[in-house]
């Protein structure tokens, strides 16, 4: 079997003095959708952070198409095929929809090939097409989350780290995010999903993990998490009725 494009293992994470992610590990391979599930404060954007180089691990190891993180920038991260969709949407809100857009693909950025141009990012999110020359402040919460998906197709990474993706879409476009990271899928490409909208993830994601204070308390498919309805209400807040 080949090996992960993406490998933490047994990872600890810091907040100064403040103890957060206590020896996770995970693994993702290409093509895949893995989901991370929890209650509020209970680590899963510290997990984004720690991989993207924001917030770096103490202890452990992150490994990246066989090449260890640890160390990296987080600008020498991403320009190696991870992208981030970081909750709270983070677009530059004094620029234009074309700018904000444009970013990942200049210069500095070292720019990589693949499908996603501007022209099939604004096919993707026709909203966005209607709003070029707007700037970024101008926007709705939606369409603010639209761009910051945008943005990070705009890379053509490997693997994309999306933190909350569906949070301030409405349903339809909820399904709409949904339909993108399916079609990321589709075409190799590796998504570490953090959200919750449980609905949404349950229906995307290939393999689940369940965190809690820190560890994760279960691993599995969506199926398999569904017939362990003791974890859902435990760690979840989903009762049988949910």
């Amino acid at each position: 079997m080949a090996e992960p494009l993406l490998s933490v293992r047994g990872i600890h994470t810091y907040y100064g003095d403040s103890y957060v992610l206590q020896g996770l590990s995970l693994e993702l391979r290409e093509g895949t959708i893995v989901a991370i599930l929890g209650r509020n404060g209970m680590g899963k954007t510290t997990l984004i952070r720690s991989i993207a180089g924001l917030t770096p691990p103490r202890e452990g190891e992150i490994v990246f198409k066989g090449r260890p993180l640890r160390g990296r920038a987080p600008y020498a991260i991403a320009q190696g095929g991870i992208a981030v969709v970081p909750q709270g949407r983070r677009i530059f809100r004094s620029l234009s929809v074309r700018e904000n857009l444009m970013l990942p693909t200049s210069g500095l950025a070292r720019p990589r090939k693949g499908r996603w141009s501007l022209d099939a990012v604004l096919k993707e999110f026709p909203q966005l097409a209607e709003r070029l020359h707007h700037g970024g402040g101008a926007l709705s919460g939606g369409e603010q989350q639209m761009l910051a998906v945008g943005r990070a197709l705009m890379a053509n990474p490997d693997l994309i780290l999306m933190d909350e993706p569906s949070e301030g879409l409405s349903p339809k476009l909820v399904q709409h995010v949904g339909h993108i990271m399916k079609s990321l899928r589709e075409h190799g490409h590796a998504v570490l999903l953090v959200e919750q909208n449980f609905a949404l993830a349950m229906e995307v994601a290939d393999y689940v993990y369940v965190v809690s204070a820190g560890r994760f308390v279960f691993e599995g498919t969506p199926a398999e998490l569904e017939r362990a309805p003791e974890v859902m209400e435990q760690h979840l807040g989903l009762g049988k009725e949910s």
